[in-house]
């Protein structure tokens, strides 16, 4: 029965606490289906050996009960004969082999009630096999989804860490600070070896195009005849006997001039 006790031991073993503990589980388990198949092989090499000597009790019971019988088949054939003393010897034997039989029948009773539960324990174990092979598959599978949730469960957190985003964003704040201190100095690189006067000049030809500018589009507008002068023209001082004249002219084409 010590081949049962451990294969009971092994089949109450904890098969959860193994998979927590273990690398592999399907690993683990497996290996523990392929130990129960080796200890159920065992078991039935063990019940194979009870049931040999089962029958082997049973078999010297029913030869000492054969050897009884001759005896006394014996001993009535000593009596026919008138030979009593040979049918006294006669009878002694077969008590002799009585006796025998009744002492090995009642080993092979009880012989045969540890071979019946030897059979039993055999087949309970082999459907606990069948069961743990059953459950090892449904542990497994739990074991994968175990393991899936838990991946979902890390990528969820390294999604949900701001730490990566915000040392993204001061890289980029870093980066423009840099760009800035760069203008910066080009734009004092600039203004302290450049030319000053090529520079007033330029803000001046930038001016006037803006004011070219200005004009064209009033002209576009209506606001300012076309092909007009568009700013007052300065009168010089050899320009005033020109506006006499012009106004003699107006004088003379009106009417007589007025005396002088």
């Amino acid at each position: 029965m010590g081949i049962f006790d451990r294969l009971s031991t092994l089949l109450k073993s904890n098969i959860n606490d193994l998979i927590n503990r273990a690398e592999n589980p399907e690993k683990v388990l497996n290996q523990l289906i392929t130990d129960m198949r080796g200890q159920l092989a065992k078991a039935k090499q063990e019940v194979a050996s009870a049931i040999a000597d089962e029958k082997k009790l049973h078999a010297q019971v029913e030869k000492e009960k054969h050897q009884a019988e001759e005896w006394e088949r014996k001993a009535v054939l000593a009596v026919e004969q008138h030979r009593d003393d040979l049918a006294k010897q006669a009878l002694v034997r077969r008590e002799e082999h009585v006796q025998h039989a009744q002492a090995l029948h009642e080993t092979w009773i009880r012989q045969k009630a540890e071979t019946e539960q030897l059979k039993a324990s055999l087949r309970n174990l082999n459907e606990k096999i069948e069961e743990a092979k059953r459950k090892k598959n449904l542990l497994i599978a739990r074991q994968k989804r175990a393991e899936a949730q838990d991946r979902i469960h890390r990528t969820m957190s390294s999604l949900s860490d701001k730490s990566a985003f915000e040392n993204f964003e001061r890289m980029a704040a870093r980066i423009e600070e840099t760009e800035r201190r760069a203008l910066a100095a080009a734009e004092i690189n600039e203004e302290l070896s450049g030319d000053d006067l090529s520079r007033q000049f330029e803000v001046l030809e930038f001016g006037g195009n803006s004011d070219q500018q200005l004009l064209e589009l009033k002209r576009k507008m209506g606001m300012l005849p076309a092909g007009g002068s568009d700013t007052p023209r300065q009168l010089t001082d050899g320009d005033d006997d020109n506006v006499q004249d012009a106004d003699l002219v107006e004088d003379d084409e009106g009417g007589e001039a007025a005396p002088s």
